[in-house]
């Protein structure tokens, strides 16, 4: 029997699954072999599945087969499985008791060359109260959990079975899954992580703050808690500080409710990737990790932004409330900008020339005002630019004044344009009002600074 026939074979009947049946087919394009688990009284297989390096079991329900919980390999079998080059296991719409993860475990260090294992879609069912797994030596490198569901771990899990499987994990992925916390023991034991995703799930302050103990994830990278339950932004800030080596962190669509400006704590300072979006903020006064390149606060409430971040690089703001953008010079090394989806009326295009690198700027679906001559001259201006205004100019339409609404800007006869001075000195005053008072504010909410602003 070929090897990869003899895998097939074991992979649907390493159970002793006598009514297994699987009509496995090659997906070539992704060296994919896909093997749907059938009721069934007849076993076939397809040559064409011998290229493949990844194996996908998928639709069925293995609760019948709990019993058969002990895999009987001769060495001749096992000789197969270490000549296999099979890297990668998914398991997709399983029902699997939690008795069976023992023989799996003892299949998969059968396969040396596997390292990755996905589970998409699967329900474990909880069957003992303790659950027991023999020691394997089963290295791999990335696991991931796309919306399964299973009992918690905390008190019933004894971690040193896994050592050696955890010890060699860089990559885990684990979302969708309405998981609330992960235990202090597993998280201190993942040493090697770099990459964690969270994603989707329902992880509040304090159970972060349990997950991400004193120890855990001490070489992480990359943090994705995207769609979570977090509210504080400065319990999370407090809660991930010690990760000195996190460099991408994602808490978009998280709703973080109002907090004390001007916050003390600090981040990491190795964090370059920052993505606060669609997370509620209403102005950006949290404290900002010192040394971030790319920074995404699109989808706010944001109206004014007065950031200085000297090596910031890029700068997401589309979908907020600004009327006015930030101060060029605190922002020197900018190389891309969005903007679009705010309430502009104009583009300071001879400030945006000052930023010497900017290579990438949206500033679309603005209610701009076409009223005067010059400064849309300006803004086809900025288009001739390389990969400026990349979508102009379908996005670029005039709010203002009424005979030209709706137009686009480059359709507006401009011969017959004059510009309005007393029209944007009033609008510059208006902006000019909102800033002063979002100052004001800022310092009448600081309790050292009060009687000072009394005195004045």
């Amino acid at each position: 029997m070929h090897r990869t026939q003899a895998f097939v074979f074991y992979l649907l009947f390493g159970f002793n699954l006598p009514k297994a049946k699987g009509n496995c087919y090659f997906e070539r394009s992704q060296q994919r072999c896909v093997c749907p688990l059938l009721v069934e009284t007849e076993f076939y297989t397809l040559f064409n599945c011998l290229p493949a390096t990844t194996y996908e079991l998928r639709e069925g329900n293995l609760e019948q087969f709990a019993v058969f919980s002990i895999i009987q390999t001769s060495p001749e079998l096992i000789d197969y499985f270490n000549g296999l080059q099979v890297s990668k296991l998914i398991f997709t719409d399983l029902i699997v008791p939690e008795v069976l993860l023992p023989a799996a475990m003892q299949f998969l260090s059968f396969l040396p060359l596997v390292s990755e294992l996905e589970f998409v879609n699967c329900t474990f069912l909880r069957s003992v109260d303790q659950l027991g797994i023999n020691k394997f030596n089963l290295q791999v490198s990335s696991l991931r959990f796309h919306k399964v569901t299973a009992a918690p771990l905390d008190d019933r899990f004894d971690i040193s079975s896994l050592q050696n499987c955890l010890k060699t994990l860089e990559i885990l992925t684990v979302t969708e899954s309405q998981v609330t916390s992960i235990p202090c023991k597993i998280s201190t034991v993942l040493k090697t992580l770099h990459f964690l995703d969270l994603s989707g799930n329902h992880f509040q302050d304090q159970t972060l703050k349990t997950s991400f103990c004193r120890g855990a994830f001490s070489q992480l990278q990359v943090l994705k808690l995207h769609r979570n339950n977090l509210s504080s932004y400065e319990t999370v800030c407090q809660t991930l500080a010690h990760l000195n080596r996190l460099t991408h962190l994602d808490l978009s669509r998280n709703d973080f409710l109002p907090g004390p400006p001007f916050s003390s704590c600090l981040w990491p300072q190795s964090l370059r990737v920052f993505n606060l979006s669609s997370t509620g903020l209403k102005h950006m006064d949290r404290a900002l990790p010192p040394n971030i390149e790319v920074l995404d606060l699109s989808a706010n409430h944001i109206f004014i932004l007065d950031l200085s971040i000297s090596g910031l690089k890029e700068l997401y703001l589309s979908n907020n409330r600004l009327q006015t953008i930030l101060s060029i010079k605190n922002l020197p090394g900018l190389e891309a900008l969005s903007i679009d989806q705010n309430q502009l009326s104009q583009l300071p295009t001879k400030d945006l020339l000052h930023w010497k690198h900017l290579k990438s700027l949206r500033a679309g679906l603005n209610p701009y005002n076409c009223s005067c001559k010059q400064t849309i001259r300006e803004i086809q201006g900025l288009a001739t630019h390389k990969a400026l205004l990349p979508d102009w100019p379908h996005d670029y339409i005039c709010r203002s004044p009424p005979d030209y609404q709706d137009y686009l800007l480059d359709e507006v006869p401009l011969s017959l344009l004059q510009c309005n001075k007393a029209a944007v000195v009033r609008q510059g005053s208006i902006v000019c009002l909102l800033t002063c008072l979002h100052l004001v504010l800022g310092l009448v909410s600081l309790p050292t600074y009060r009687s000072q602003f009394v005195v004045l």
